[in-house]
């Protein structure tokens, strides 16, 4: 296994893969929302939310929990102990997925209707049950492949998850909507067309999943003999008995899990008080399509570059785990500040980039009226950098054993975007006060965070390399995507404005980035890619 001071190699691997993975998502979402629309897209969300809590209830927080635990036994050279939580995990995510499993086919039909006030996408969120099981048993591999240093497991599963759900998700969508729209002419219910389309979309993360655990297995299969080997030269003593690990296990994935529970329960929220008001006000025929544009548009294109925190997150947490554990307290401000520092330098410039290319990139992408998922892509970018900091920030604060400070961050977060949605909902902002309440939430996580960092760590953050350059260099090049915008789009197509606006964007925000000092031959060296970007910016007399 590499080592894990290599943590920023790492950290990049999984954030290649995130995004990739992403970018295979945002693919499929585009022919989905051709064959279901935007109501499809409204239904299958509704249903996707959904099952996305019921991950993060079973499994969400595994891959993190088992890393950290395997990685503080490892660090101690405890490989007995290390292989206990490994078995530990297992049972917990085969448990927790299964309950998960039975809920959803038991009770889908109750939840779709009452909760989410959206009956029509009970069918879909069945078909999403069996995948719950298989992601938590895909946790606890990827999980335990972290933990021993490694992040290609689960950085090549990722993919070939994502690409399996792209080919199964457009293939079941169009073949159900098909059959959808016999059903509705028989009922004379067109809703029953983009019903059964979201239910054949969500066919796509069943079959990746499924490929997906396939792989991790026959990775699993083939790294055994190693394992074993490296459990009989354990050196740690005394192996801990199954019900020490299990505790551990448990009081390692609680605070994370209720972390990431209280992190995302605001997307159910969101849509229950979404859809509650707009029914008070009458506008119901209109909820399920606005849903689908903030949900099949805005969301995927804003978590394609959230992506990179994290993956980062992920790589961080069994590196400041094993510091903390040795007490080496400056490497680990060191290891935080590298992180962000590679975060924003990626996240700012995203940000920038899809505020002024908003338009090109959703005539591109999708179909039909585009004006309002061009607003919510431009007021709704800089959650990027928020979501992306918090992310990592409360991968810092787990690291660092401070479990159940995030948790009460996220807690609070809630309380006020809760307040702030239903008042500016009220206020008729509409599906724009979804946005702007989740930009709150991240900000409030943010701040808080950080204050708890510089507390428990004395960590005093560097901004100008980490923050003002970025986005000094970032203005710079959406000054320049703007000119080229501006002086083509009367000239050529969306297509072509898009590609020679980000082939431009991303050379000129370079060049301005190491002209500026925001980035030096040490730090590319650590990033992917990055040698070659050396040795070109060399060649220019950039650096």
């Amino acid at each position: 296994m590499k080592k894990k001071s290599n943590f920023i190699v790492q950290g990049s691997i999984l954030a290649i893969a995130g995004i990739l993975s992403k970018i295979l998502g945002m693919v499929r979402r585009i022919p989905m929302e051709h064959i279901i629309g935007d109501v499809g897209n409204g239904y299958y969300s509704a249903a996707y939310e959904v099952y996305s809590f019921m991950l993060i209830i079973s499994c969400y927080s595994l891959p993190l929990a088992v890393s950290k635990v395997v990685s503080a036994k490892i660090s101690k050279r405890q490989y007995k102990n290390a292989e206990r939580a490994f078995q530990c995990a297992m049972i917990f995510a085969i448990v927790t997925g299964g309950l998960g499993f039975i809920i959803v086919e038991l009770f889908g039909d109750y939840i779709a209707s009452k909760f989410m006030l959206e009956p029509m996408s009970a069918m879909a969120l069945k078909v999403l049950g069996p995948a719950i099981l298989m992601v938590a048993i895909m946790g606890v591999l990827r999980g335990y492949f972290q933990g021993l240093g490694t992040m290609m497991p689960t950085a090549i599963s990722q993919i070939i998850e994502q690409i399996f759900v792209l080919i199964a998700s457009i293939a079941g969508s169009y073949f159900l909507y098909q059959k959808g729209q016999k059903v509705g002419a028989l009922l004379h219910n067109e809703d029953y067309a983009p019903s059964y389309g979201a239910a054949g979309a969500s066919l796509g993360p069943v079959i990746g999943a499924f490929v997906g655990l396939l792989f991790l297995v026959f990775v699993f299969v083939m790294y055994r003999a190693s394992i074993k080997n490296r459990v009989s030269k354990d050196i740690g003593g005394k192996a801990d008995s199954y019900g020490q690990i299990f505790r551990l296990i448990l009081l390692t994935i609680l605070p994370v899990l209720l972390s990431t529970t209280v992190y995302n329960l605001s997307n159910i929220i969101d849509i229950r008080i979404y859809n509650d008001v707009m029914i008070q006000k009458g506008l119901e025929d209109v909820k399920a399509y606005n849903w689908g544009v903030y949900s099949g548009k805005y969301k995927v294109l804003i978590n394609v570059p959230i992506a990179l925190g994290n993956a980062m997150c992920s790589s961080i947490v069994p590196v400041l785990t094993g510091l903390v554990m040795r007490d080496e307290f400056r490497q680990a401000k060191e290891k935080i500040n590298q992180a962000l520092h590679f975060t924003m330098i990626v996240a700012i410039p995203s940000a920038v980039g899809l505020a002024v290319l908003a338009r090109p990139i959703i005539t591109v992408l999708f179909r039909g009226e585009i004006d309002l998922a061009v607003i919510l892509l431009q007021i709704g970018s800089i959650s990027v950098v928020f979501f992306t900091m918090s992310t990592l920030t409360n991968g810092v604060l787990q690291g660092i054993n401070r479990m159940r400070v995030p948790v009460i961050h996220a807690c609070i977060a809630l309380v006020i975007h809760v307040i702030f949605l239903y008042a500016t909902l009220q206020m008729d902002m509409g599906i724009q006060a979804v946005v702007y309440a989740n930009i709150l939430f991240a900000v409030v996580v943010c701040i808080l965070n950080w204050l708890a960092i510089r507390k428990y760590l004395k960590y005093k953050q560097e901004l100008i390399k980490t923050f003002l350059i970025p986005t000094i260099a970032s203005v710079i090049m959406g000054v320049i995507i703007t000119i080229i915008y501006m002086t083509l789009r009367n000239v050529v197509g969306n297509l072509a404005i898009l590609i020679l606006g980000m082939a431009v964007g991303v050379i000129a925000y370079f060049v301005a980035l190491i002209l500026l000092k925001g980035i030096d031959e040490d730090d590319l060296k650590k990033m992917p890619g990055g040698k070659t970007v050396l040795t070109v910016a060399k060649k220019c007399k950039l650096l």
